[in-house]
């Protein structure tokens, strides 16, 4: 079977979640369609594909040739939270499988059967029409409608997501909802050597930051705070001497290496594998609140410590997850600044917090704030005991439990995965 696959151009959770979907389909062709980070991922991770289609630069009008072309050619799709790419599947009469790790987390003005009226009547003339027709669509409406429009719907289990799926479920000629617990790449963690001696003290993941708004040298005030923060991370706590920060903003020749008080932090991009078996072995670490970095750490029994929010969709994980002691302990630009308004909207509330972290990064009095509270967050952390951080895994691994991914895709496609 030729399956063409692609994932949502935000951050690295999406295309790590498609990774971990592709990588025990070995026995069929399996072509990668996309660009930015998401491309940037999928070539770092190059076992998880057979064909790699990186649409990077192209003219849109050629872009658009070549998806189409691959859709016509293939048997089946699979779309991580890429709406375009079920919206051109659906035009192509391509049976397409949705994927979504944030079910929940899509805020609809229109109710969905109102959004399934819409995607009853789309033409399937051309993807331009089709796309003009959803044009009155929010960006996460969008989102639902390509739930609408999959012959199966994926969605990993998180809080709010039984309720919606079953109000998806319930409609006529709707998708076949498969509740999932972690969609993480389960040979990879099978790999992992949990007792490998830690080549670093502290890890620090800050994901892959490029989405909507975000860019690593645009609207990147939290990645500059940052980098500000880190020499004093190692003047203020010398058990940490050797640090690694990875994630999106330090591939791509943009690696670097910060030294203070004797201490050394090296920013670097690691492939999934080489991160994973870093959680394994570092007895610490700090991550911004990614829903598949999480699920990640919980199935390695680590208990992160998260660290403040870099869009919205972090500020609604941690939300969700506030009755939980990962919930309870993570860090929030709400320690630094309480009253600083944050409007209830993806891009809006992600540029609240672009603008609170350029605050915080100018203002002495604010980053003092920052810089104290932050290591009264990490101080909490470091005094849970092992039996402690052993009972928060296991309450976050209750709370997002669910059918194993490899065994829904086995019955989607009606083949067996190697896993």
């Amino acid at each position: 079977m030729r399956i063409v696959m692609g994932a949502q151009n935000c951050g690295f959770g999406p295309v790590a979640e498609l990774v971990a979907v592709s990588r025990p389909l070995r026995g069929h062709e399996r072509v990668f369609v996309g660009d930015g980070v998401a491309a940037v991922f999928a070539r770092r991770n190059p076992d998880a594909f057979d064909d790699m289609c990186d649409t990077g630069g192209m003219p849109e009008q050629a872009r658009s040739a070549m998806i189409d072309d691959l859709l016509r050619g293939c048997d089946h799709v699979i779309s991580v939270m890429d709406a375009e790419l079920v919206f051109r599947s659906a035009v192509a009469r391509r049976p397409v499988t949705m994927v979504d790790s944030l079910f929940s987390f899509w805020r609809l003005a229109r109710p969905p059967a109102r959004i399934h009226e819409l995607c009853a009547t789309m033409p399937r003339s051309g993807f331009a029409a089709a796309d003009r027709h959803l044009a009155r669509l929010s960006p996460h409406e969008r989102i639902a409608a390509a739930h609408l429009l999959a012959a199966h719907s994926v969605v990993q289990n998180f809080p709010g997501v039984p309720d919606r799926a079953a109000e998806f479920a319930a409609l006529d000629d709707g998708p076949e909802i498969h509740l999932t617990g972690s969609i993480v790449d389960i040979a990879g963690l099978r790999e992992v050597a949990l007792t490998a001696e830690p080549e670093h003290d502290l890890l620090i993941n800050i994901g892959g930051f490029k989405n909507f708004l975000l860019d690593f040298d645009v609207n990147d005030d939290y990645v500059r705070l940052l980098l500000r923060w880190i020499p004093d991370l190692l003047r203020d706590w010398p058990r940490f001497r050797r640090v690694l920060v990875c994630g999106g903003p330090f591939g791509e020749g943009r690696e670097r290496t910060v030294a203070a008080a004797g201490g050394r932090a090296d920013c670097r991009f690691l492939r999934q594998r080489e991160l994973l078996q870093a959680v394994a072995s570092t007895a610490d670490y700090l991550m911004t609140p990614g829903l598949t970095a999480l699920h990640e750490s919980i199935a390695l029994g680590r208990l992160p410590l998260a660290i403040h929010e870099q869009h919205y969709a972090h500020v609604f994980t941690m939300r969700a997850l506030d009755g939980t002691l990962f919930g309870r302990s993570g860090g929030r630009f709400s320690d630094v600044v309480p009253c600083h308004p944050l409007p209830e909207d993806d891009f809006a509330g992600t540029a609240a917090l672009v603008e609170l972290a350029g605050r915080i990064r100018e203002d002495e009095e604010l980053y003092t704030t920052y810089r104290r509270t932050f290591n009264e967050r990490i101080e909490h952390h470091l005094s849970l005991t092992p039996a402690q951080r052993r009972r928060g895994v296991e309450e976050l691994g209750r709370l997002l439990d669910g059918r194993p991914v490899h065994s829904v895709m086995t019955g989607i496609l009606g083949t067996p995965c190697a896993v």
